[in-house]
């Protein structure tokens, strides 16, 4: 998936890469595994990665409600919003009859819910819900204001929340245990803080605390759920160049204030990250959208997908000192033992209670026993005449 700058590719060609896959042990779709026709419904279609999956689900045959934002598209745009670029590699398959093109504001709860009323009536089901949408700025915390931080939470967190609450009813309550698929996409920004990203990271790491707990909760259902996290995707498709993408996508850059103004400064780490990638960044997007299509149709999807180089390594490294820096300071949470051996001190206190408790009792018993082998009588018997002096 991350290689040298590549031909841009349609998802026809990559969806027949047989090495494209992924791995075994969660069913994709395959041969074993034939893909049946599913419904997707995939808000933010019209962003980075909206567009590439929208494509690969209508490659592989799969029909599709492509939901683009209010403010940025009109009615109109999204009805046929798909061919102008997409019909050549599409040819084989009448794609008007797959695509549903409508539009929301995932903040606001009616607009999504209008969504899910719509794809129902027109195709009749919903199978997989994928949340492409996202918000955020540029910028050091101090100088974000209210505004922009409610405004990143009201986009990612609670539009995701607007997203699975108005479904989950619909998932938990079809015919014959039939459940549903959420793909909801976080980023490597909901598993480590960066520089520039605070409220943005804030809101992914919000995401992904709210689908690990819901995980358990939903599964009774058969509704499944995964976090995609994509590292750093570029647009290579056939119509990336003729129908292009703003470079910071969907960020909007907070001019830095004096303080944080330095070419230096580690607050302005996010925007020379994507001024020095430009459209160069290393995960293809086609290939990244080939394997969210095989997420959707395989039995066994995992809690999270990491897509590209940069996105394993940087997760893999945030985990490898996290640990280390839990070694470094658990002696201070556990009990070190005259032997050197080390127990948790949670450990030691539920031994010291269950003494305090029930223990008294074992300890009077053995007790007895050294007392009756000095004394030859038993410990009952001791305490009955201690009783007897004592009165």
């Amino acid at each position: 998936m991350d290689e040298g700058k590549e031909p841009a590719m349609s998802p026809t060609l990559v969806s027949r890469n047989s090495k494209l896959q992924l791995p075994m042990s969660c069913d994709p779709p395959g041969p074993h595994n034939p893909p049946k026709q599913l419904v997707w419904v995939v808000f933010g279609a019209t962003g980075h990665m909206g567009r590439s999956v929208v494509k690969a689900a209508l490659a592989h045959n799969d029909l599709v409600t492509a939901v683009g934002r209010t403010f940025e598209n009109t009615v109109s745009i999204m009805q046929d919003w798909h061919m102008p670029h997409s019909q050549p590699s599409f040819s084989s398959v009448d794609h008007k009859s797959h695509f549903l093109g409508l539009l929301c504001d995932v903040r606001v709860r009616e607009t999504v819910d209008v969504v899910f009323q719509k794809s129902i009536a027109h195709w009749g089901r919903i199978d997989v819900i994928a949340n492409c949408s996202g918000y955020g700025v540029i910028g050091a915390c101090e100088d974000q204001d209210e505004y922009e931080i409610r405004n990143q939470f009201e986009t990612n967190f609670w539009g995701t929340l607007n997203i699975i609450q108005l479904s989950l009813s619909y998932f938990r309550n079809r015919p014959n245990g039939e459940g549903g698929r959420y793909l909801i996409f976080s980023s490597t920004s909901g598993a480590l803080g960066v520089p520039g990203l605070g409220p943005y990271c804030a809101t992914k790491y919000a995401v992904e605390g709210l689908i690990e707990s819901m995980l358990y909760e939903i599964d009774p259902f058969n509704i499944k759920a995964t976090l995609v996290e994509p590292g750093h995707v570029r647009r290579d498709e056939p119509d990336s160049k003729t129908n292009p993408l703003p470079t910071f996508g969907h960020f909007f850059i907070k001019p830095a204030s004096e303080p944080y103004a330095g070419p230096t400064a580690p607050a302005r780490h996010a925007q020379r990250m994507v001024q020095w990638l430009g459209d160069n960044q290393p995960t293809s997007a086609v290939k990244a959208a080939e394997l969210v299509w095989q997420l959707g149709h395989c039995s066994f999807p995992p809690l999270r997908l990491l897509l590209g180089s940069y996105a394993v390594e940087s997760v893999r490294d945030r985990l490898r000192s996290i640990i280390e820096e839990i070694e470094d300071w658990k002696h201070l949470s556990f009990v070190q033992a005259a032997d050197g051996s080390i127990k948790a001190e949670n450990e030691e206190n539920e031994i010291k209670e269950e003494r305090e408790e029930d223990g008294d009792e074992m300890l009077d018993v053995e007790d007895g026993v050294d007392e009756e082998r000095n004394t030859g009588k038993p410990d009952i018997v001791l305490r009955q005449e201690e009783e007897r002096m004592s009165s």
